[in-house]
Protein backbone atom coordinates (compact mmCIF):
# COMPACT_ATOMS: atom_id res chain seq x y z
CA UNK A 1 0.00 0.00 0.00
CA UNK A 2 1.27 3.50 -0.81
CA UNK A 3 1.94 5.93 1.99
CA UNK A 4 -0.39 8.97 1.88
CA UNK A 5 1.12 11.99 0.12
CA UNK A 6 3.07 14.30 2.40
CA UNK A 7 1.52 17.66 3.21
CA UNK A 8 3.51 20.50 1.68
CA UNK A 9 3.14 24.19 2.41
CA UNK A 10 1.47 25.78 -0.63
CA UNK A 11 2.66 29.22 -1.69
CA UNK A 12 -0.83 30.39 -2.63
CA UNK A 13 -2.23 29.59 0.85
CA UNK A 14 -1.62 33.10 2.21
CA UNK A 15 -3.45 34.55 -0.83
CA UNK A 16 -6.48 32.36 -0.14
CA UNK A 17 -6.61 33.40 3.52
CA UNK A 18 -6.25 37.06 2.51
CA UNK A 19 -9.03 36.84 -0.10
CA UNK A 20 -11.43 35.29 2.42
CA UNK A 21 -11.15 38.40 4.61
CA UNK A 22 -12.64 40.78 2.02
CA UNK A 23 -14.31 38.81 -0.80
CA UNK A 24 -17.65 36.92 -0.58
CA UNK A 25 -16.65 34.08 -2.94
CA UNK A 26 -13.17 32.61 -3.38
CA UNK A 27 -12.55 29.98 -6.07
CA UNK A 28 -9.44 27.81 -6.09
CA UNK A 29 -9.10 26.47 -9.62
CA UNK A 30 -6.68 23.90 -10.97
CA UNK A 31 -6.35 20.30 -12.12
CA UNK A 32 -7.76 17.38 -10.20
CA UNK A 33 -5.50 15.97 -7.49
CA UNK A 34 -3.28 19.06 -7.38
CA UNK A 35 -4.13 19.49 -3.68
CA UNK A 36 -7.14 21.85 -3.76
CA UNK A 37 -9.27 19.97 -1.21
CA UNK A 38 -6.34 19.65 1.19
CA UNK A 39 -5.66 23.37 0.84
CA UNK A 40 -9.24 24.52 1.47
CA UNK A 41 -9.55 22.29 4.53
CA UNK A 42 -6.29 23.70 5.91
CA UNK A 43 -7.23 27.31 5.18
CA UNK A 44 -10.93 27.50 6.03
CA UNK A 45 -12.62 27.74 9.41
CA UNK A 46 -12.84 24.14 10.76
CA UNK A 47 -16.56 24.58 11.45
CA UNK A 48 -17.39 25.46 7.83
CA UNK A 49 -19.88 23.17 6.09
CA UNK A 50 -18.13 20.98 3.48
CA UNK A 51 -19.89 19.68 0.36
CA UNK A 52 -18.35 17.84 -2.57
CA UNK A 53 -20.08 17.49 -5.92
CA UNK A 54 -18.18 14.23 -6.46
CA UNK A 55 -20.84 12.80 -4.11
CA UNK A 56 -23.72 11.68 -6.35
CA UNK A 57 -26.52 12.67 -3.95
CA UNK A 58 -25.03 16.14 -3.38
CA UNK A 59 -24.56 16.55 -7.12
CA UNK A 60 -28.18 15.56 -7.78
CA UNK A 61 -29.41 18.14 -5.24
CA UNK A 62 -27.15 20.82 -6.77
CA UNK A 63 -28.46 20.16 -10.27
CA UNK A 64 -32.14 19.74 -9.38
CA UNK A 65 -32.49 22.62 -6.92
CA UNK A 66 -29.39 24.87 -6.91
CA UNK A 67 -31.21 27.84 -5.34
CA UNK A 68 -32.63 25.65 -2.55
CA UNK A 69 -29.21 24.17 -1.79
CA UNK A 70 -27.49 27.56 -1.56
CA UNK A 71 -30.36 29.08 0.45
CA UNK A 72 -29.76 26.40 3.10
CA UNK A 73 -26.11 27.42 3.51
CA UNK A 74 -24.78 30.35 5.52
CA UNK A 75 -21.10 29.72 4.72
CA UNK A 76 -19.65 26.67 3.00
CA UNK A 77 -16.86 24.95 1.11
CA UNK A 78 -18.10 23.47 -2.18
CA UNK A 79 -15.69 21.11 -3.94
CA UNK A 80 -15.69 20.53 -7.73
CA UNK A 81 -18.11 23.37 -8.55
CA UNK A 82 -17.73 22.81 -12.31
CA UNK A 83 -19.94 19.72 -12.01
CA UNK A 84 -23.01 21.95 -11.38
CA UNK A 85 -22.55 25.39 -13.03
CA UNK A 86 -26.10 26.57 -12.04
CA UNK A 87 -24.84 26.71 -8.44
CA UNK A 88 -22.70 29.72 -9.39
CA UNK A 89 -25.78 31.72 -10.37
CA UNK A 90 -27.49 30.70 -7.12
CA UNK A 91 -24.38 31.81 -5.21
CA UNK A 92 -24.50 35.18 -7.00
CA UNK A 93 -28.10 35.68 -5.84
CA UNK A 94 -27.17 34.72 -2.27
CA UNK A 95 -24.14 37.02 -2.01
CA UNK A 96 -26.09 39.91 -3.56
CA UNK A 97 -28.38 39.62 -0.53
CA UNK A 98 -25.54 39.06 1.96
CA UNK A 99 -22.11 40.43 1.00
CA UNK A 100 -20.15 39.19 4.03
CA UNK A 101 -16.63 38.14 3.03
CA UNK A 102 -15.58 34.51 3.07
CA UNK A 103 -19.07 33.05 2.62
CA UNK A 104 -18.21 30.55 -0.12
CA UNK A 105 -14.88 28.83 -0.69
CA UNK A 106 -15.09 26.87 -3.94
CA UNK A 107 -12.80 24.55 -5.84
CA UNK A 108 -12.98 23.74 -9.54
CA UNK A 109 -11.09 21.21 -11.65
CA UNK A 110 -12.15 22.86 -14.88
CA UNK A 111 -11.84 26.50 -15.77
CA UNK A 112 -15.36 27.49 -14.69
CA UNK A 113 -14.75 31.08 -15.72
CA UNK A 114 -14.71 29.92 -19.33
CA UNK A 115 -18.34 28.82 -19.02
CA UNK A 116 -20.91 31.16 -20.61
CA UNK A 117 -22.18 33.96 -18.36
CA UNK A 118 -20.25 32.83 -15.27
CA UNK A 119 -17.50 35.44 -15.52
CA UNK A 120 -20.03 38.26 -15.89
CA UNK A 121 -22.42 37.04 -13.21
CA UNK A 122 -19.76 36.85 -10.48
CA UNK A 123 -17.70 39.89 -11.48
CA UNK A 124 -16.74 41.86 -8.39
CA UNK A 125 -18.03 39.12 -6.08
CA UNK A 126 -15.48 36.36 -6.61
CA UNK A 127 -11.70 36.10 -6.60
CA UNK A 128 -10.12 33.19 -8.48
CA UNK A 129 -6.76 31.78 -7.42
CA UNK A 130 -4.97 29.01 -9.30
CA UNK A 131 -3.46 25.93 -7.65
CA UNK A 132 -1.29 23.87 -9.99
CA UNK A 133 0.61 20.69 -9.05
CA UNK A 134 3.45 21.13 -6.54
CA UNK A 135 6.25 23.42 -7.62
CA UNK A 136 9.87 22.56 -6.94
CA UNK A 137 9.90 25.54 -4.55
CA UNK A 138 7.11 23.90 -2.54
CA UNK A 139 8.80 20.50 -2.64
CA UNK A 140 12.09 22.01 -1.41
CA UNK A 141 10.54 24.37 1.13
CA UNK A 142 11.62 27.56 -0.67
CA UNK A 143 9.54 30.74 -0.64
CA UNK A 144 11.61 32.46 -3.34
CA UNK A 145 9.65 33.78 -6.32
CA UNK A 146 11.88 33.56 -9.38
CA UNK A 147 9.77 35.92 -11.50
CA UNK A 148 9.72 38.76 -8.98
CA UNK A 149 13.47 38.34 -8.47
CA UNK A 150 14.29 38.23 -12.19
CA UNK A 151 12.39 41.45 -12.90
CA UNK A 152 14.25 43.04 -9.98
CA UNK A 153 17.50 41.98 -11.69
CA UNK A 154 18.42 39.23 -9.21
CA UNK A 155 19.20 35.59 -9.97
CA UNK A 156 19.35 33.30 -6.92
CA UNK A 157 22.70 31.87 -5.82
CA UNK A 158 22.77 28.13 -5.28
CA UNK A 159 24.57 25.96 -2.77
CA UNK A 160 23.68 22.56 -4.27
CA UNK A 161 22.36 22.70 -7.87
CA UNK A 162 20.27 19.77 -9.10
CA UNK A 163 21.98 18.34 -12.19
CA UNK A 164 22.28 15.22 -14.34
CA UNK A 165 20.27 12.16 -13.26
CA UNK A 166 18.78 13.99 -10.25
CA UNK A 167 17.37 16.66 -12.57
CA UNK A 168 16.03 13.99 -14.97
CA UNK A 169 14.25 12.31 -12.05
CA UNK A 170 12.67 15.59 -10.88
CA UNK A 171 11.49 16.39 -14.42
CA UNK A 172 9.96 12.94 -15.01
CA UNK A 173 8.34 12.91 -11.57
CA UNK A 174 6.36 16.11 -12.14
CA UNK A 175 4.41 17.78 -9.36
CA UNK A 176 1.18 15.90 -8.62
CA UNK A 177 1.26 15.06 -4.87
CA UNK A 178 0.22 11.44 -5.44
CA UNK A 179 2.92 10.92 -8.10
CA UNK A 180 5.55 12.62 -5.94
CA UNK A 181 4.73 10.27 -3.05
CA UNK A 182 5.31 7.11 -5.10
CA UNK A 183 8.70 5.48 -4.68
CA UNK A 184 9.52 4.34 -8.22
CA UNK A 185 9.17 5.62 -11.77
CA UNK A 186 7.09 2.55 -12.64
CA UNK A 187 4.56 3.27 -9.89
CA UNK A 188 4.39 6.96 -10.87
CA UNK A 189 3.70 5.97 -14.47
CA UNK A 190 0.92 3.62 -13.35
CA UNK A 191 -0.70 6.46 -11.40
CA UNK A 192 -0.37 8.93 -14.30
CA UNK A 193 -2.02 6.54 -16.77
CA UNK A 194 -4.98 5.98 -14.46
CA UNK A 195 -5.25 9.71 -13.80
CA UNK A 196 -5.40 10.56 -17.52
CA UNK A 197 -8.00 7.82 -18.15
CA UNK A 198 -10.15 9.01 -15.24
CA UNK A 199 -10.13 12.64 -16.40
CA UNK A 200 -11.14 11.68 -19.93
CA UNK A 201 -13.83 9.22 -18.89
CA UNK A 202 -15.39 11.33 -16.14
CA UNK A 203 -14.46 15.01 -16.11
CA UNK A 204 -14.55 15.91 -19.80
CA UNK A 205 -18.33 15.45 -19.80
CA UNK A 206 -18.66 18.27 -17.25
CA UNK A 207 -17.21 20.87 -19.61
CA UNK A 208 -18.07 19.66 -23.11
CA UNK A 209 -20.45 17.57 -25.14
CA UNK A 210 -18.21 15.13 -26.99
CA UNK A 211 -19.67 12.26 -28.99
CA UNK A 212 -16.50 10.26 -29.48
CA UNK A 213 -14.76 10.13 -26.09
CA UNK A 214 -12.70 7.21 -27.46
CA UNK A 215 -10.84 9.65 -29.76
CA UNK A 216 -9.54 11.75 -26.89
CA UNK A 217 -6.75 9.48 -25.53
CA UNK A 218 -5.19 9.13 -29.01
CA UNK A 219 -5.52 12.86 -29.64
CA UNK A 220 -3.94 13.71 -26.28
CA UNK A 221 -0.98 11.43 -27.09
CA UNK A 222 -0.65 13.16 -30.48
CA UNK A 223 -0.59 16.54 -28.73
CA UNK A 224 2.08 15.26 -26.33
CA UNK A 225 4.37 14.53 -29.27
CA UNK A 226 4.29 18.22 -30.28
CA UNK A 227 4.46 19.81 -26.82
CA UNK A 228 6.50 23.00 -27.08
CA UNK A 229 5.80 23.36 -30.80
CA UNK A 230 3.42 25.55 -32.79
CA UNK A 231 0.00 23.98 -33.16
CA UNK A 232 -1.37 23.18 -36.58
CA UNK A 233 -4.89 21.93 -35.92
CA UNK A 234 -5.36 20.45 -39.39
CA UNK A 235 -2.19 18.40 -39.07
CA UNK A 236 -2.87 17.37 -35.46
CA UNK A 237 -6.47 16.39 -36.14
CA UNK A 238 -5.50 14.46 -39.26
CA UNK A 239 -3.44 12.05 -37.15
CA UNK A 240 -6.58 10.79 -35.41
CA UNK A 241 -9.24 11.49 -38.05
CA UNK A 242 -10.51 14.86 -36.77
CA UNK A 243 -11.17 18.01 -38.80
CA UNK A 244 -9.34 21.17 -37.72
CA UNK A 245 -12.38 22.69 -35.96
CA UNK A 246 -12.93 19.58 -33.84
CA UNK A 247 -9.21 19.39 -33.08
CA UNK A 248 -9.23 23.03 -31.91
CA UNK A 249 -12.29 22.35 -29.72
CA UNK A 250 -10.65 19.30 -28.13
CA UNK A 251 -7.51 21.35 -27.38
CA UNK A 252 -9.79 23.89 -25.64
CA UNK A 253 -11.29 21.11 -23.54
CA UNK A 254 -7.84 19.89 -22.44
CA UNK A 255 -6.94 23.49 -21.66
CA UNK A 256 -10.05 23.85 -19.51
CA UNK A 257 -8.96 20.70 -17.65
CA UNK A 258 -5.57 22.29 -16.90
CA UNK A 259 -3.66 19.62 -18.81
CA UNK A 260 -2.07 22.05 -21.28
CA UNK A 261 -1.98 25.67 -22.35
CA UNK A 262 -1.80 27.53 -25.63
CA UNK A 263 1.08 29.98 -25.42
CA UNK A 264 0.80 33.14 -27.51
CA UNK A 265 3.64 34.82 -29.38
CA UNK A 266 5.15 38.03 -28.01
CA UNK A 267 5.08 40.82 -30.58
CA UNK A 268 6.07 44.46 -30.13
CA UNK A 269 2.73 45.51 -31.56
CA UNK A 270 0.13 43.76 -29.38
CA UNK A 271 -2.43 43.76 -32.20
CA UNK A 272 -0.11 41.55 -34.24
CA UNK A 273 -0.41 38.72 -31.72
CA UNK A 274 -3.82 37.67 -32.90
CA UNK A 275 -2.51 36.53 -36.28
CA UNK A 276 0.43 34.58 -34.86
CA UNK A 277 0.38 30.84 -34.23
CA UNK A 278 0.35 29.81 -30.56
CA UNK A 279 2.36 26.85 -29.38
CA UNK A 280 1.11 24.09 -27.11
CA UNK A 281 2.69 23.50 -23.74
CA UNK A 282 1.74 20.81 -21.25
CA UNK A 283 1.58 21.94 -17.63
CA UNK A 284 3.01 18.88 -15.86
CA UNK A 285 6.21 17.24 -17.10
CA UNK A 286 5.36 13.97 -15.30
CA UNK A 287 2.11 13.51 -17.23
CA UNK A 288 3.85 14.47 -20.46
CA UNK A 289 6.60 11.90 -19.82
CA UNK A 290 3.96 9.20 -19.38
CA UNK A 291 2.12 10.20 -22.56
CA UNK A 292 5.29 9.95 -24.70
CA UNK A 293 6.69 6.92 -22.80
CA UNK A 294 9.84 8.72 -21.64
CA UNK A 295 11.66 6.82 -18.88
CA UNK A 296 14.83 7.74 -16.95
CA UNK A 297 16.80 5.36 -19.21
CA UNK A 298 15.42 6.72 -22.50
CA UNK A 299 15.81 10.31 -21.24
CA UNK A 300 19.55 9.80 -20.86
CA UNK A 301 19.82 8.17 -24.31
CA UNK A 302 17.60 10.62 -26.21
CA UNK A 303 18.51 14.12 -25.04
CA UNK A 304 16.37 15.83 -27.69
CA UNK A 305 13.20 14.07 -26.44
CA UNK A 306 14.19 14.90 -22.90
CA UNK A 307 14.81 18.49 -23.98
CA UNK A 308 11.13 18.90 -24.98
CA UNK A 309 9.97 17.56 -21.61
CA UNK A 310 12.51 19.75 -19.81
CA UNK A 311 11.00 22.78 -21.55
CA UNK A 312 7.57 21.72 -20.24
CA UNK A 313 9.05 21.33 -16.75
CA UNK A 314 10.56 24.85 -16.77
CA UNK A 315 7.40 26.36 -18.32
CA UNK A 316 5.33 24.68 -15.58
CA UNK A 317 7.62 26.00 -12.84
CA UNK A 318 7.40 29.55 -14.21
CA UNK A 319 3.61 29.24 -14.49
CA UNK A 320 3.45 28.17 -10.83
CA UNK A 321 5.61 31.14 -9.81
CA UNK A 322 3.17 33.39 -11.68
CA UNK A 323 0.25 32.14 -9.52
CA UNK A 324 1.91 33.34 -6.30
CA UNK A 325 3.98 36.31 -7.52
CA UNK A 326 3.62 39.87 -6.22
CA UNK A 327 3.17 41.22 -9.75
CA UNK A 328 1.09 40.06 -12.73
CA UNK A 329 2.99 38.19 -15.42
CA UNK A 330 2.08 36.75 -18.79
CA UNK A 331 4.02 33.79 -20.22
CA UNK A 332 4.56 34.03 -23.98
CA UNK A 333 7.18 32.88 -26.49
CA UNK A 334 9.09 34.53 -29.33
CA UNK A 335 9.59 33.37 -32.89
CA UNK A 336 10.18 35.36 -36.06
CA UNK A 337 10.34 34.66 -39.79
CA UNK A 338 14.14 34.37 -39.60
CA UNK A 339 13.77 31.39 -37.22
CA UNK A 340 15.00 33.25 -34.14
CA UNK A 341 13.26 31.81 -31.08
CA UNK A 342 13.04 32.29 -27.32
CA UNK A 343 11.38 29.44 -25.40
CA UNK A 344 9.59 31.61 -22.80
CA UNK A 345 9.07 35.38 -22.81
CA UNK A 346 7.71 36.72 -19.53
CA UNK A 347 5.97 40.09 -19.71
CA UNK A 348 4.95 42.15 -16.69
CA UNK A 349 2.09 44.65 -16.52
CA UNK A 350 4.45 47.49 -17.52
CA UNK A 351 5.45 45.67 -20.73
CA UNK A 352 8.95 44.79 -19.48
CA UNK A 353 10.37 41.43 -20.56
CA UNK A 354 12.51 38.58 -19.25
CA UNK A 355 13.52 36.01 -21.86
CA UNK A 356 14.26 32.39 -20.89
CA UNK A 357 16.02 29.79 -23.04
CA UNK A 358 16.05 26.19 -21.81
CA UNK A 359 18.95 23.84 -22.51
CA UNK A 360 19.27 20.18 -21.57
CA UNK A 361 23.08 20.27 -21.88
CA UNK A 362 25.70 21.01 -19.22
CA UNK A 363 27.41 23.66 -21.37
CA UNK A 364 26.33 26.85 -23.13
CA UNK A 365 27.63 28.09 -26.49
CA UNK A 366 27.47 31.43 -28.32
CA UNK A 367 24.79 30.05 -30.66
CA UNK A 368 22.46 29.55 -27.68
CA UNK A 369 22.28 33.34 -27.26
CA UNK A 370 20.91 34.08 -30.77
CA UNK A 371 17.24 34.24 -29.81
CA UNK A 372 17.77 36.26 -26.62
CA UNK A 373 19.98 38.78 -28.45
CA UNK A 374 17.37 39.20 -31.19
CA UNK A 375 14.62 39.69 -28.61
CA UNK A 376 16.77 42.22 -26.71
CA UNK A 377 17.42 44.21 -29.89
CA UNK A 378 13.72 44.35 -30.80
CA UNK A 379 12.41 45.03 -27.29
CA UNK A 380 15.05 47.67 -26.49
CA UNK A 381 14.57 49.23 -23.05
CA UNK A 382 11.67 46.87 -22.35
CA UNK A 383 14.14 43.97 -22.17
CA UNK A 384 15.17 43.51 -18.52
CA UNK A 385 17.03 40.20 -18.56
CA UNK A 386 17.80 37.17 -20.70
CA UNK A 387 18.61 33.86 -19.02
CA UNK A 388 19.75 30.52 -20.39
CA UNK A 389 18.69 27.86 -17.89
CA UNK A 390 20.95 24.84 -18.35
CA UNK A 391 21.94 21.52 -16.74
CA UNK A 392 25.01 22.99 -15.02
CA UNK A 393 26.19 24.45 -11.73
CA UNK A 394 27.43 28.00 -12.37
CA UNK A 395 25.60 31.33 -12.64
CA UNK A 396 27.63 33.43 -15.07
CA UNK A 397 27.19 36.70 -17.04
CA UNK A 398 27.20 36.31 -20.84
CA UNK A 399 27.03 39.95 -21.87
CA UNK A 400 24.82 42.94 -21.19
CA UNK A 401 21.62 41.76 -19.41
CA UNK A 402 22.38 38.13 -20.41
CA UNK A 403 23.10 35.26 -18.01
CA UNK A 404 23.50 31.51 -17.81
CA UNK A 405 22.07 29.90 -14.67
CA UNK A 406 21.38 26.36 -13.42
CA UNK A 407 17.81 25.13 -13.95
CA UNK A 408 17.51 24.61 -10.19
CA UNK A 409 18.02 28.35 -9.66
CA UNK A 410 14.26 28.42 -10.30
CA UNK A 411 13.75 27.34 -6.71
CA UNK A 412 17.00 28.59 -5.20
CA UNK A 413 18.18 25.50 -3.36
Amino acid sequence: MNAPPLLYSRLVEARVAEALTDTPVVLIAGPRQAGKTTLVRQTADPGLRYLTLDDELTLLAAREDPVGMIRSLDKAIIDEIQRAPPLLLAIKKSVDEDRRPGRFLLTGSANSMALPSVADSLAGRMETLTLLPLSQSELHGSTLNWLDNAFAGHLPKLSTPLVGEALVEAVLRGGYPEAVSRATARRRTAWARQYIDAIIQRDVRDVASIDRIDQLPRFLRALAQVSGQMCNYTQLGGQVGLDHKTAARYVSVFEQMYLLKRVEVWARNRLNRVVKTPKLQFIDSGLLSTLIDLTPATAVQGRSRFGHVLETFVYGELLKHATSAESDYQLLYYRDHDQFEVDVVIENAAGQLVGVEIKAAASVGANDLRGLKRLASIAGDQFKLGVILYDGTETLPLGERLWAAPISSLWGQ
